[in-house]
């Protein structure tokens, strides 16, 4: 029974270390993209057996995603960076947002008949 237990403990120290692993790289990629874009905000959303997006909004408009592969991978990561966070992509935090061309045409532009990209 005690070299199952060891077993285990094992397992899970290993599964923790890779967690902190991950999330101090996801925390190393939302600075670069702090530092690039005058600083950022994010919002981690769940996406199910996927994980967790984190969305970021730099200080210029520009925005981008990572995808953790935990909601609190997600946490730990934005919580590293020292990055505000908000609950929800709305308001003030969703108008922060600069749309050019092709995020219409990508996003919108299809639908409505606008010309699609490669």
């Amino acid at each position: 029974m005690a070299d199952t237990q060891q077993v285990d403990e094992g397992a899970g120290a290993k599964q923790t270390a890779k967690a902190e692993r991950r999330a101090a790289r996801l925390a190393k990629e939302i600075g670069a993209f702090a530092r690039a874009h005058g600083g950022a905000e994010g919002q981690v959303a769940y996406i199910g057996q996927r994980g967790a997006r984190i969305v970021l909004v730099g200080e210029d408009g520009v925005w981008g995603d990572l995808v953790a592969p935990t909601y609190d991978i997600a946490e730990k990561a934005v919580q590293q960076a020292g990055i505000t966070v908000h609950e929800a992509f709305d308001g003030e935090f969703a108008g922060k947002v600069k749309t050019g061309p092709y995020e219409w045409t990508r996003m919108a532009g299809i639908q409505v008949g606008g010309k699609r990209t490669p």
